[in-house]
């Protein structure tokens, strides 16, 4: 994964957002710093900024950079 960080798309912003609000378990694929790709049945507990990236917070204690999500709940990134 680079180090730089994109700002992902607004409308997928939307789609964690309300995935978050309502406290579904989902499968979500990331790929790690190492550049693995990895999946995720988790809540998404919180979304935050900082240092100049946003982060989503798991039920299950990861923290992934948004720019790194592949797909949440069958939703992809790169459809948007």
């Amino acid at each position: 994964m680079t180090t730089t960080y994109r700002p992902i798309n607004c409308e997928f912003h939307d789609v964690l957002e309300a995935t978050a609000t309502g406290q579904r378990r989902v499968t979500i694929v990331y790929v790690d710093a190492a550049g693995e790709e990895c999946t995720a049945l988790a809540r998404i507990t919180d979304l935050r900024a900082k240092e100049g990236a946003e982060y989503m917070h798991l039920d299950d204690g990861r923290v992934v950079r948004l720019d790194a999500i592949a797909s949440v709940d069958g939703v992809r990134l790169d459809a948007f």
